[in-house]
């Protein structure tokens, strides 16, 4: 099993991406390394300036994840901020912004950086499309996993167990293309 690190804080992302991972051969181990993130409108180029920070310190293979919420009432909005709007707002803030708005389409945007000894930064993008529902349901996952339903689903991911949120999983598509990558090179 090819072993990599996932530079994260967030418990509940490391343990999405550990279930997903092993699906894939892949051993995941949290590294709790917390850099400096940058702010930008693109989630690769946030994931691959914190997976070069976390590179120079563990020396290892490792990967670090950036996923934002994208709204299209609100322009894309909460987007690459997603995390402080979370923070500052919550699930009740965005539906505050979202009253009253008939366009609910929404999508998670996933950014997965990957580096490892004598590569450059290679970096896989997840999406899944669905809409911000009407009041928060679930209290499964985290995050804004209770306003947001996929398409082609009844429930929210915070109504879903963990295995049924990974069928549509934005990180999960974006570890797909990883692992998929690592494959072709022989890495599993």
């Amino acid at each position: 099993m090819f072993k990599v690190y996932f530079a994260t804080s967030n418990k509940g992302k490391f343990l999405e991406v550990k279930r997903l991972a092993e699906a894939f051969s892949l051993q995941v181990e949290q590294a709790p390394i917390k850099g400096v993130e940058i702010q930008h409108e693109s989630l690769a180029e946030i994931a691959s300036q914190a997976v070069r920070q976390a590179y120079r310190k563990l020396k290892a293979p490792v990967m670090v994840e950036d996923a934002g919420l994208f709204i299209e009432a609100l322009n894309g909005f909460p987007g690459p901020y997603s995390s402080y709007v979370y923070r500052k707002l919550g699930v009740q803030g965005i539906l505050k912004l979202m009253e009253g708005e008939r366009n609910r389409r929404a999508w998670f945007l996933s950014a997965l950086a990957f580096k490892a000894p004598k590569m450059k930064v290679k970096v896989f993008l997840g999406r899944v499309d669905g809409e911000i529902v009407l009041q928060a349901r679930g209290r499964k996952g985290f995050g804004f996993d209770p306003i947001f339903q996929p398409e082609g689903e009844k429930r929210t991911f915070a109504e879903m167990e963990p295995e049924e949120k990974n069928r549509f999983s934005h990180r999960g598509k974006a570890l797909a293309e990883l692992a998929e990558w690592l494959k072709k090179r022989g890495y599993i």
